[in-house]
């Protein structure tokens, strides 16, 4: 049951590239419409559930938002100058790197010569994986429809966006605070956040509130992805997690319509097998 929960921001999060691909907007645009979203979502899990809040799930929870912000929206604009289909495998990547880099070493989550062997394996495996789903056949680079490929550019908000969702999972793991109660305070600072990154560039347009939609999306998976951090441990459920760069990936190419040579889909099917597979060895490490 563990596992099936852990898949479940797979599918949530590996959508949100597509939907907001598809509901259209700049990066600005999707990231407060996104954080709106997953207020609401937040509201309506809090007045189901009534958790208990106090100060220290306030201030964790708006610290970890403000620095989702910071990453989600590098990530929006990773994607507008990569393409989704080569964006998003490369930032699930460097995450995957950080994250379970951080939850085996600072957290002492592998505790084992066999921990360290298979998760190892697994990263690796992840790594190679979303780095075939995002290699490009030479000099080609994906057609999208906004006309801003810039590798340098992506890459830059790629890092930043890396920093910050690196602080927004590390800062929770630490904290130890129940998922339920500080998605609250965390969907306030995510909004404080994306508000800020609008300020004076954006107008709250059709695009905002079309893009909600991907915040109740992604706070599905934010739930779903906390309470496995607490039970599986950060290496393992946040690398469970993103798995949906297999489902981002395909549905760039094929929904999206970003174009690909028979040799970067032949590293696609690849990297997606790869994937699989890495996320295949941490779920049975967990049941070993």
């Amino acid at each position: 049951m563990e596992i099936l929960v852990a898949l479940i921001p797979m599918f949530a999060w590996g959508s949100i590239g597509l939907v907001s691909g598809k509901l259209g907007g700049d990066a600005n645009q999707q990231t407060l419409g996104m954080t709106i979203g997953a207020f609401v979502f937040s509201l309506i899990v809090f007045f189901v559930t009534m958790p208990a809040i106090d100060g220290k799930v306030i201030i964790i929870g708006l610290l970890s938002g403000l620095c989702w912000a910071v990453g989600q929206n590098g990530q929006f604009h990773g994607m507008k100058h990569l393409g989704v289909s080569v964006g998003l495998p490369l930032s699930t990547g460097m995450q995957l790197i950080l994250n379970t880099v951080a939850g085996a070493i600072f957290f002492a989550e592998w505790t084992q010569t066999r921990d360290y062997l298979l998760g190892i394996c697994a990263l690796v495996l992840l790594v190679i994986g979303a780095y075939l789903t995002a290699r490009q056949d030479g000099e080609h680079a994906p057609e999208t429809d906004n006309k801003m490929l810039d590798f340098p550019k992506g890459l830059r908000a790629l890092i930043s966006s890396t920093i910050g969702y690196g602080a927004y999972t590390i800062i929770i793991t630490w904290a130890g605070i129940d998922p339920l109660a500080i998605i609250l305070p965390q969907s306030i600072g995510m909004l404080i956040g994306a508000s800020l990154f609008a300020l004076r560039k954006t107008t709250v347009d059709r695009y905002v509130w079309k893009n909600t939609l991907s915040g109740l999306l992604w706070g599905v998976g934010n739930v779903c992805m906390l309470i496995t951090v607490q039970q599986v441990g950060l290496a393992v459920g946040f690398s469970l997690s993103q798995m949906g760069i297999i489902i981002s990936t395909l549905g760039g190419i094929f929904i999206l319509g970003e174009k690909k040579t028979k040799k970067e889909l032949r590293y696609v099917v690849i990297g997606c097998l790869l994937v699989i597979i890495g996320g295949v060895l941490l779920g049975y490490m967990k049941t070993a």
